[in-house]
């Protein structure tokens, strides 16, 4: 999408390691899990959890901790320990927080598209003002989370475009994998993890100093 073509009718926002930098702390959720529990973890096995689904993760950790617990009580444990930290400090992203207010101000209708779960997410929006994002979709909110391209459509279909007229935002191979199928063009900010090329992603350093303009252009 660039501006020889139609300007994007939409943003979808991925937040773990694109808006905020999160990452470390689901990892130290995940080693406090290993320690509680007496297992083993590595970072390797850390870094295959970016941008996964909450529950494909919890599955991982399940069977790299070798815990009799159910994926689903492994969900609560990693969000009990990621909550208590972003209720503590948000560690927002460089540009992360300028761009959504330009894009606010610029009218342009954005989606939050995370597979955290509501009540993560609920401290993270309210140090942004009301009504940043016109969607938000979590991880508990879709039957298939990324890379499925279900998270991204619901977004789009919920703003009442087509997702092939929107820009997505993301930091991970799974996130990335996720918009792409779903028909969006990616502006790929890589964080903690190596993201492949791909056919309609965009590759840039940071989100310091990118505006709506900047977006319209890609």
């Amino acid at each position: 999408m660039n501006s020889s073509q139609r300007l994007p009718k939409a943003v979808l926002m991925d937040m773990d390691g694109t808006l905020v930098d999160t990452e470390p702390y689901w990892i130290a959720a995940e080693y406090a899990i290993a320690e509680r529990f007496g297992a083993t973890w590595s970072e390797e096995q850390a870094m295959e959890l970016v941008g996964n689904a909450l529950i494909e993760s919890a599955r991982l950790v399940k069977v790299g901790m070798g815990l009799p617990h159910e994926p689903e009580e492994i969900v609560e444990m990693l969000l009990d320990g990621v909550v208590e930290q972003v209720e503590q400090e948000v560690p927002w992203r460089p540009g992360a927080r300028e761009l959504l207010l330009d894009l606010v101000e610029q009218g342009v209708p954005c989606a939050l598209v995370t597979m955290s779960y509501a009540r993560f997410v609920g401290p993270i929006l309210e140090q942004l003002p009301e009504g940043t994002f016109k969607v938000i979709v979590t991880g508990d909110m879709v039957r298939n989370g990324k890379p499925h391209p279900e998270p991204y459509l619901t977004a789009a279909a919920a703003l009442g475009v087509a997702a092939e007229d929107t820009i997505a935002v993301e930091d991970s191979n799974t996130g990335a994998r996720s918009a792409e199928a779903a028909g969006c063009t990616v502006l790929v900010v890589e964080n903690h993890v190596p993201v492949a090329p791909g056919e309609r992603r965009i590759f840039r350093d940071t989100l310091e100093g990118l505006t709506y303009a900047d977006l319209a252009a890609l």
